[in-house]
C-alpha cells in the first residue's frame, strides 16, 4: 500500500532551524502536512487534538524530552499506534535500546539528508 503523502506530520524540535531542516526534507520527499511543536508537552497537547500519520521528535528537549514523549504517546490509548521517529545528535547505544524498548519505530542520528530520512520512512511508512 502506498503512503497517503498527504497526511499530517508533526515534527517536534526545540531548535527553530532544525524545524525548518526537517519541514524542507519532508517538503523534498512529498510531505505538504507538517504541522511543528517546540517541545514535548505541546506535541502532545497537537497529537490529542488532531490525527498525524507520523511524528518525528528530537530526543533532547525541555522540559519534555522526545523520549519522555514517546512514552506517553505509546501509553495512550488513542495515540499509541502513531508511527515514531526519533532524531537525535548522539548515537548512544543506551538511548536506541531505551527508545526501543520504548516502542520507537526508527531512530535517525544528526546530521542527515533528505536520502538518510526517505530510508527510515520508508522503513517505518513503505514505499512513497
Amino acid at each position: 500500500m502506498a503512503v497517503d503523502l498527504s497526511m499530517q506530520v508533526l515534527i517536534v524540535d526545540d531548535y527553530k532551524t532544525m524545524l525548518r531542516i526537517v519541514r524542507n526534507l519532508l517538503k523534498q520527499l512529498g510531505f505538504d502536512n507538517v504541522d511543528e511543536a517546540t517541545d514535548g508537552a505541546s506535541a502532545l497537547a497537537k497529537m490529542r487534538s488532531k490525527q498525524y500519520g507520523l511524528v518525528i521528535s528530537d530526543w533532547n528537549m525541555e522540559p519534555m524530552t522526545g523520549y519522555e514523549l514517546l512514552k506517553e504517546v505509546r501509553a495512550d490509548e488513542q495515540l499509541k499506534t502513531t508511527p515514531f521517529i526519533m532524531v537525535t545528535a548522539e548515537s548512544k547505544t543506551d538511548n536506541v535500546i531505551a527508545a526501543k524498548k520504548a516502542g520507537v519505530n526508527n531512530y535517525i542520528v544528526k546530521p542527515f539528508n533528505a536520502e538518510t530520512l526517505k530510508t527510515k520512512l520508508k522503513a517505518v511508512l513503505g514505499e512513497f
